[in-house]
């Protein structure tokens, strides 16, 4: 494998597409919760979190905002931040039955999210960003 430490084109390749990578699942979620805010606020309403309207607007937004940040590189430390924040959240309270492996996994991959957000709010997001 090459070593692409000392090589600043890979590196900020290399950033774009982790920023890509870790933005989809925001992205295409926040989406699917613009697309039907009825139902994204009856899931969070089963939650038993309060302003199960203004949850679902929020994520949305979100999401879908966040999403864009991280890809697009613009202001991606705090979308990475507020993600990251909004990870462990969701986990704790949407992914908290432990004993079920499919809500481990989600909590587990939620953590992961957060994980990789925080690095990025850390590393920033490369040369390849708007507003750089």
């Amino acid at each position: 494998m090459t070593d692409t430490t000392n090589n600043p084109v890979s590196n900020d390749a290399l950033a774009l597409l982790a920023r890509v990578l870790l933005a989809a699942i925001f992205l295409l979620s926040g989406l699917a919760k613009l697309a039907d805010p009825a139902g994204t606020a009856a899931y969070v309403a089963s939650s038993g979190l309060p302003a199960p309207a203004l949850g679902a607007w929020g994520a949305a937004l979100l999401e879908t905002l966040g999403g864009l940040a991280l890809i697009t590189g613009y202001r991606a430390r705090p979308a990475a931040v507020a993600l990251a924040l909004f990870s462990v959240v969701a986990a704790l309270f949407f992914h908290n039955n432990l004993a079920d492996q499919n809500q481990m996994i989600h909590f587990m991959k939620n953590f992961a999210l957060a994980g990789g957000l925080l690095q990025l709010a850390i590393t920033g997001p490369g040369r390849l960003a708007i507003g750089r």
